[in-house]
Formats: C-alpha cells, structure tokens, sequence
C-alpha cells in the first residue's frame, strides 16, 4: 500500500469524523434548544388542558403552534445559523412548520396512547421525546439540509 493511499484513507477517515462531529453537535444543540421549547410546550400545554379546559388534542396543538414558532427562530439563529444565514424567512418558516407537522403527528399519537396507561403529564413527556427524533431528522436533512447542500455545491 502506497504513501498515496494512506493519506487519501486517512482524508477520507478525517472527512467522515468531522462530519459525525458536526451532526452530533447539531444535534445536541437542537437538544439544547428542544429544552427550552419542551418547556414552553409543556407550560402551554399544562395551562390549556388544566387552566383553560381544553380537550387533550387542542392544548396539545396550541402549546405545539407556540413551540413550533420559538424552536424555527432558535434553530435559524443556533442550530442552523449557517444554513439560514441567520435570516427568518417565511418559505422556510412554512418549511419548518411543514416538516414539524410530522413531529406532532407522532406527539400526538404519543400523547393519547400513552395517556390510557399514564397520567397525562407524564404522557406529554413521553410524546415530547418520541417526537424530538422526528422533527431533528426533518430540520436536518429537509428543512436546513437542503440549503446546506446547495451552498457547499455552489462554493465547489
């Protein structure tokens, strides 16, 4: 095996790490922005169903339509700020929204299943984690990913 082919094995090795780095460290701040929303959605949440008497379903959707708008604002400013040039647009706030309608479909589903076994606000908890794989996939790779992929195209 040559000089020449270690060094390409080793790029190629050094390429894969950064990019698993820097999935993981989007990631973890879509985690660490999820805290503070999944914070904001439960307090809704809990206010609409208790406070408010709203059915399960309503004070779900509210406290999500709430969460769902401060997570596209944290995310383009944190998360993706490369990706979004720390601009809000609408196209990709709709996109946003869009993909995270797939997050609360399983928040939901979650949500009333668990509910029969569970008391609701452990239910909420249980329906918030389901849907954190499901709205970080899409916002990674639909949402932001898109941009991304054209912006490093078009600088290659």
């Amino acid at each position: 095996m040559g000089l020449s082919t270690q060094f390409d094995r080793l790029q190629r090795r050094l390429t894969q790490a950064r990019r698993d780095r820097a999935i993981t460290l989007k990631a973890a701040s879509f985690a660490m922005v999820g805290v503070v929303n999944t914070v904001v959605d439960y307090c809704i949440f809990l206010a609409g169903y208790y406070l408010l008497g709203l059915p399960l379903v309503p004070a779900n959707v509210l406290s999500w339509l709430v969460a769902v708008s401060g997570s596209y604002v944290m995310n383009s400013y944190v998360t993706f700020a490369v990706e979004s040039g720390r601009q809000l647009r609408w196209r990709a706030y709709a996109a946003f929204v869009a993909s995270g309608i797939a997050g609360v479909i399983t928040n939901t589903a979650v949500l009333v299943v668990a509910s029969l076994w569970l008391p609701v606000p452990a239910a909420k908890l249980c329906a918030i984690a389901a849907s954190f794989g499901v709205n970080f996939s899409l916002s990674h790779f639909v949402v932001f990913g898109s941009r991304a992929g054209q912006a490093k195209r078009s600088t290659e």
